[in-house]
């Protein structure tokens, strides 16, 4: 039988579908560690990102932190974690929260401070509030790149976690762990697949979150935009001689 033949063989086998280490419980491991790493990045990052583009101070410094969050390696963060918290899910979850709060905080800030100064001015002068300014002019306005930030931090949550099975915890890694350690090739191209279906998935829903999350006429003057674009780069007909 070939290797693909074994693979699709696996997946069909009952045993893999039940129980503690079956694919379900997996991945319920992997979606709740993952739901929970990037719900406490958006606590920390939204705020601080969305304050500093609104007041348009800190930017340089947020941004710098980012990038230093964005350099350091996932795998090595999980092991200084593991060193001051010990084995299990507390290192993992660590780790995938450092992970998604550079891009969420990048691009609050950015979202926020390219919000067009005339709308500003043009809701002061209607006599809103600081606070009405930036819930019904910027936040609406900076949405779009607001979300791009946190669907990135969130797909890369869901393809990092698999490393928590490095510290004993659950999710898909077992099945990728597990694997190399029994040299079993087909659980850990299997436990592979998984997840790259699971991050595929979180990259459609998380798109449709953004897209149903963004105002209609913002998502109307982007698509004209759009077709702006791609009329301005189109080639022009020579005339017939």
């Amino acid at each position: 039988m070939s290797f693909l033949g074994k693979v699709v063989q696996w997946f069909l086998n009952p045993a893999h579908w039940h129980g503690d280490f079956g694919i379900p419980n997996r991945v319920e491991e992997h979606v709740v560690m993952s739901l929970a790493a990037t719900g406490a990045a958006l606590l920390i990052a939204l705020p601080v990102g969305l304050a500093l583009g609104h007041f348009g101070r800190g930017g340089a410094l947020a941004i710098n932190i980012s990038n230093v969050g964005r350099a350091l390696p996932s795998f090595a963060i999980l092991v200084i974690a593991v060193q001051l918290v010990g084995i299990g899910p507390k290192p993992a979850f660590l780790a995938l929260v450092a992970l998604a709060i550079p891009p969420i905080m990048t691009n609050s800030f950015v979202g926020m401070r390219d919000v067009s100064p005339e709308l500003r001015d043009a809701a002061r002068g209607l006599g809103m509030s600081d606070l009405r300014v930036l819930l019904r002019v910027e936040l609406p306005n900076a949405l779009p790149v607001v979300m791009a930030g946190v669907r990135t931090g969130g797909v890369q949550v869901v393809a990092t976690a698999t490393l928590a099975a490095l510290v004993g915890w659950g999710g898909l890694g077992r099945f990728i762990i597990d694997g190399f350690s029994q040299l079993d090739y087909v659980q850990v191209f299997a436990g592979a697949l998984l997840v790259v279906v699971l991050s595929a998935a979180a990259e459609l829903a998380l798109a449709l979150l953004q897209w149903t999350l963004t105002p209609a006429g913002i998502r109307s003057a982007a698509a004209a935009d759009r077709g702006r674009a791609v009329r301005a780069t189109a080639p022009v007909a020579e005339p017939a001689t």
